[in-house]
């Protein structure tokens, strides 16, 4: 679910209705396709770009508060919590470790990646007490096809 736009960032919600194990993978493989996609534009703007165009992906999975907000056409669902402040700060990351997504371990858990040749760390986020394992992946495709591999369908549209 397409949640919100904020300038050239967007907020998706996956799981709110398949569960947090579907919901991970999901993710995993909309990021994968949105890389794609980007990839894609950058390479048909080539000769118009001084550098090739380049997303960052936080993805983090949890417990948050869904529901509707607004009143009439202005009317959305969207979530609040702990678990969207850590996906935001999971994708400012990405600029720091120059990759294309920054996932929770708790992600990776759920979607059953298999996770030993990604770079772990742990970190205290911003605003958080407890420290979080955040794995680094360098290319989304690429883990997208390994949780394929591993005999789960990642589809998704971005």
């Amino acid at each position: 679910i397409v949640n919100q736009f904020t300038g050239d960032g967007v907020m998706a919600l996956f799981g709110v209705e398949k569960g947090a194990a579907v919901g991970c993978r999901q993710a995993l493989g909309a990021a994968a396709a949105m890389v794609e996609r980007v990839r894609e534009l950058s390479q048909s703007l080539g000769d118009e770009l001084d550098s090739p165009l380049r997303i960052g992906i936080g993805i983090h999975s949890g417990s948050t508060v869904v529901g509707g907000m607004g009143y009439g056409q202005a009317f959305y669902l969207t979530a609040v919590g702990d678990t969207v402040h850590v996906a935001a700060r999971l994708e400012a990351l990405t600029k720091d470790y120059q990759c294309e997504l920054v996932i929770s371990e708790v992600v990776a858990t759920r979607a059953g990646v298999p996770t030993t040749a990604l770079p772990r760390h742990e970190l205290t986020l911003r605003n958080r007490q407890a420290p979080l394992t955040v794995l680094v992946v360098e290319d989304a495709q690429r883990l997208a096809a390994r949780l394929a591999g591993a005999g789960d369908t990642v589809s998704a549209s971005p």
